[in-house]
């Protein structure tokens, strides 16, 4: 026990020597896409709606603060992030052979991010991974335009990321991630019988951001 403690001991005071907190800030861009497997038939009353997200990437912002402890090589980097990311589907009436009044709708989400990253640095290049959780900040506009529809929107979700990053004259920072979803389904849609339907799959994204360290 004496031995423990006067290892814990060591460890606490030579700490310092080898850690350093350092505080920046951050921004940059990210590319989202959504996956859904198929077509989702909506019904309410006697209206069918057709859903399906398109396939091309939509592109949000993040802003925000982080703080970066670092222990030899390696590194703990907590973030607070103001981030946009949007999702667009093709939105239909349907008779029984076509669509009608098919147009194009987009959903644009506000969110704060928190990212807990971990990583280790082998001269100026570093890699990291951690989880991040995500909150929306108020609801986006509801998809589909029906009083006997309502949108559900999960309030809080969690991801994770994963990615290199680079530092340039201990100043400057640029990262590049890759962000997962651990939840399968954010976003549903319930007719006025409880029905649910289930929108988006894992959504993912890809987010270069530039950074500043103080």
């Amino acid at each position: 026990m004496k031995k423990l403690f006067a290892i814990l001991l060591t460890v606490l005071i030579s700490l310092p020597v080898f850690s350093q907190l350092k505080f920046g800030i951050k921004g940059g861009v990210s590319t989202t896409s959504v996956t859904m497997d198929e077509f989702k038939d909506i019904v309410t009353g006697g209206t069918t709606y057709s859903v399906d997200n398109l396939k091309s990437a939509n592109y949000g912002i993040h802003l925000g603060f982080f703080a970066r402890l670092s222990i030899s090589k390696l590194y703990i980097q907590p973030e607070l992030l103001f981030s946009t990311r949007s999702n667009s589907y093709t939105l239909g009436k349907v008779n029984q052979t076509s669509f009608i009044d098919s147009l194009t709708v987009k959903q644009s989400f506000n969110k704060l991010d928190i990212p807990v990253m971990v990583g280790l640095k082998f001269g100026p290049v570093r890699i990291n991974a951690g989880p991040v959780g995500s909150l929306n900040i108020g609801s986006p506009k509801a998809l589909i335009n029906d009083p006997n529809l309502k949108d559900n929107f999960s309030k809080l979700t969690y991801g994770y990321q994963a990615g290199v990053g680079l530092d340039i004259l201990k100043k400057l920072t640029i990262d590049l991630r890759y962000e997962g979803n651990l939840k399968k389904y954010q976003n549903q849609i319930q007719n006025a019988v409880g029905t649910s339907y289930n929108l988006d799959d894992r959504s993912n994204a890809f987010l270069l951001s530039v950074g500043y360290i103080f």
